[in-house]
């Protein structure tokens, strides 16, 4: 799938499909503020063409999907002052949320890595098809971040605790962990994918999302669980609980090699961001929607645009690749109550509102 003399989207009508193709692989097909506007110029065009049955979301290149916002043009905004986070983060919330409600079957084809802002282009679609080379991850923690673009309210869908040990350690999932933490619908091998590709071009016109699924069921390996599920009653003992010090004592208390593990993997964490994570996570484990959670993120966001831990955090992980960020605060146990309220309270005229 080259596109060399093409844009950095691709938006065309093959057969019965409405093709967007993330067209960055050097990138792995990192997300720009202008490739979110085209995205939404794309579904309006397909929305009306009643000979689009179906969209399909791909990417370009072998490494995967999409590895994420264009990290690195925000982190500048950020240190400068600007308001890139303010007006892209709102631009591409409204756009998860529309891709969420999307009246004609949007297929997601989540090949190798899906990270980030490629979760909220393709996790929300109505069917989601990973593969056997699939690395799916949320791991913004480690940015002094936290799972945005609505992945607060797809972790805390997930069963038991595994949307919190997801959205904490960023981990990154396979293919049947991603069906079972509800990221994905079915496991369909990349040798079979071009017939299945093919086979979407042919459908007829108003085909029903049921018969999409049918379609890609008969190419699907049938997995539904991973290496992660198999761990399931152990994270649910240890991630269940609403603050991040209570997870941290009972991780050392278990001292089995996988709790350790991921006590080294929380301890490379920004202590704010997991505060702020786990906080969101059990705010949407009781919204009814999307939409909801998706405000509250905006909020949060907002917050960490202007937070030294943001710009510390990808400095270390995307611009010296140090891998040693220094964060602010140092310790779970110095995140007080005053630090976490700016994340949640309400923003006046800034709020995301939806058309």
């Amino acid at each position: 799938m080259s596109g060399a003399e093409e844009g950095d989207l691709v938006a065309r009508v093959e057969g019965a499909v409405g093709v967007i193709r993330l067209n960055r692989p050097k990138a792995i097909n990192a997300v720009t503020l202008e490739m979110f506007r085209d995205i939404d110029k794309a579904l309006d065009r397909f929305e009306s063409d009643p000979a689009v049955a179906v969209v399909l979301l791909e990417g370009s290149g072998e490494r995967g999907l999409c590895a994420g916002g264009d990290i690195r043009t925000l982190w500048e905004s950020s240190k400068a002052g600007g308001d890139l986070g303010k007006i892209l983060w709102r631009e591409e919330y409204i756009l998860n949320a529309r891709i969420k409600k999307f009246p004609k079957p949007y297929v997601a084809f989540m090949d190798g890595i899906v990270m980030g802002g490629g979760v909220g282009l393709s996790a929300h679609a109505s069917h989601r098809v990973v593969t056997d080379r699939t690395k799916l991850a949320m791991p913004e923690v480690g940015l002094g971040f936290f799972p945005d673009v609505g992945g607060t309210y797809l972790l805390s869908h997930s069963p038991g605790e595994i949307g919190t040990y997801f959205g904490l350690t960023g981990q990154t999932m396979n293919g049947p962990d991603a069906i079972h933490a509800k990221f994905a619908d079915a496991v369909v091998p990349i040798a079979k994918w071009p017939e299945l590709r093919e086979a979407l071009t042919r459908v007829g016109q108003g085909v029903m999302a049921s018969e999409v699924t049918k379609l890609i069921n008969g190419f699907a390996t049938g997995e539904r669980a991973g290496p992660v599920a198999a761990q399931e009653p152990v994270i649910d003992a240890l991630f269940g609980f609403d603050r991040i010090e209570d997870i941290f004592a009972a991780l050392k208390r278990d001292g089995s090699d996988f709790a350790l593990a991921t006590l080294k993997t929380l301890n490379e964490k920004s202590p704010r961001g997991m505060v702020v994570t786990l906080k969101l996570l059990r705010l949407a484990r009781a919204s009814s929607s999307l939409e909801e959670c998706l405000v509250r993120e905006y909020r949060a966001a907002l917050e960490v645009f202007r937070s030294d831990d943001f710009r510390e955090g990808v400095r270390a992980a995307v611009i010296d690749k140090d891998r040693n960020p220094s964060w602010s605060p140092p310790r779970i146990e110095d995140v007080t109550p005053q630090m976490l309220a700016p994340y949640l309270a309400e923003i006046g005229a800034d709020e995301l509102k939806f058309n």
